[in-house]
């Protein structure tokens, strides 16, 4: 959420940025209230003064034995009016509390802008584009012709968007996902947690799903749980309303978890296949920094989402979105964009971002600079490292050969005790 006093006092810069991100007129009526307030406690102070200096009048006269009994009412009425203002002022403040929860976070003065992603900026090529001297299957084809992918059994038992992975399929995944948290725990420095799919509303409210997102999520009828959309929201909010040491930081978390989304507004996009799913497995990445190293940590937490991709073999790409692509919580994110043949283009397989304060003044997390000191809020940074039923597509799409057999990234193969490639069954 944004600073209500950082907006107040910079409401026509903010408005300008937010605009940026396709928000049209956000702060309109904003100004107003925020003057209201401004009054309003102008007016406290001014009374609150007032009656002080009357308290210490009162005092004077009862004790020469003066009347004291006008100045005692008007300190009654002065005293009514404070009340009066003060619920005046907590509805104000709630009212603009609720437009800020609502705004998406401002972008960063690196983020290039743009309303959707041809404005997005490439930073970076990595190995070249698979090219096939045979037609290219997409990952469907193939993982039914190689009996490890299900989609009308998933159907079946679920209905549309949902996948079933078979014998080599299923053990493809949790390679994958092993594969993935060893590294970033053996080599990256991450600590492993695993937390919990179903969190409250509080917990994402925190990183900002709610309430603005609500239709992107499965809830819990009758409950106040929701399946998380992503490992970020229970794993951000682990500091939720405390207060950490400063040399604790940077904090750095990874996690595996089943995530789940609604995909509402998403019809039509991607129906074929495992790209855009209800039910999908990821890796998440997550970072608690102090602010003047977040850009940095998000420098490095890029790196190692992109160092899966290499050590997989697989030709990607980084691009930093404009701020009319951006997600809702991010300052600045970078998308990581793997390549598939069968549609002859690259595809998101990771974002990697920086909130800045964004979360933390949401969620009330903060750290204490040193002994003493004033407590300020943390940084934080996501970003999946990977999206596993996407690598498993491109693992797939990228290792085929003519004969519907799949080579295996030679990294994995320990995973798969030593399995070289996939090949169609009898």
């Amino acid at each position: 959420m944004l600073d209500l006093s950082y907006v107040t006092e910079h409401l026509d810069q903010v408005q300008e940025k937010l605009r940026s991100r396709g928000e049209g007129q956000p702060l309109d009526g904003f100004k107003r209230l925020a003057d209201q307030r401004r009054a309003t406690i102008r007016e406290m102070e001014d009374l609150r003064y007032r009656r002080n200096q009357a308290s210490e009048e009162i005092g004077r006269r009862k004790k020469s034995g003066e009347d004291a009994g006008e100045l005692m009412g008007d300190m009654k009425a002065i005293a009514d009016r404070i009340k009066i203002l003060e619920v005046s002022v907590k509805q104000v403040e709630e009212s603009l509390r609720s437009t800020l929860a609502g705004l998406p976070n401002l972008p960063h003065e690196t983020v290039p802008v743009g309303t959707d992603e041809s404005s997005n900026r490439e930073v970076r090529r990595v190995g070249e584009p698979t090219r096939l001297n045979f037609p290219a299957r997409d990952h469907v084809e193939l993982g039914s012709n190689l009996g490890i992918l299900d989609m009308e059994r998933a159907s079946k038992l679920a209905g549309a968007r949902f996948a079933l992975y078979m014998g080599l399929g299923a053990r493809l995944e949790r390679a994958l996902i092993n594969f993935m948290l060893d590294v970033h725990t053996k080599e990256h420095g991450y600590q492993e947690v695993l937390p919990p799919v179903l969190v409250n509303s509080t917990t994402l409210f925190g990183t900002g799903q709610l309430p603005k997102f609500e239709g992107d999520l499965f809830k819990v009828t009758g409950t106040d749980y929701y399946l998380i959309p992503t490992a970020e929201v229970p794993v951000t909010n682990l500091y939720r309303d405390e207060i950490l040491e400063g040399s604790r930081l940077p904090i750095n978390l990874t996690a595996y978890t089943l995530c789940f989304r609604s995909e509402a507004g998403s019809y039509g996009k991607d129906v074929r296949g495992l790209i855009r799913q209800h039910q999908f497995n990821k890796v998440e990445l997550v970072k608690f920094t102090r602010p003047e190293d977040s850009y940095q940590e998000l420098e490095k937490l890029t790196l190692d989402a992109e160092d899966i991709l290499k050590r997989l073999e697989l030709p990607y790409r980084v691009a930093v979105l404009c701020t009319g692509d951006m997600g809702f919580s991010a300052a600045k994110t970078y998308d990581i964009e793997v390549w598939l043949p069968s549609q002859n283009r690259y595809r998101e397989i990771s974002s990697c971002s920086n909130c800045e304060d964004f979360q933390a003044r949401r969620a009330h997390i903060r750290y204490r600079p040193g002994p003493g000191a004033k407590a300020r809020l943390v940084h934080t940074l996501n970003g999946s490292g990977l999206a596993v039923g996407r690598t498993w597509i491109a693992l797939l799409e990228n290792g085929q050969q003519e004969d519907g057999s799949v080579v295996i990234p030679s990294a994995l193969r320990p995973y798969l005790d030593g399995l070289e490639r996939l090949t169609p069954g009898p």
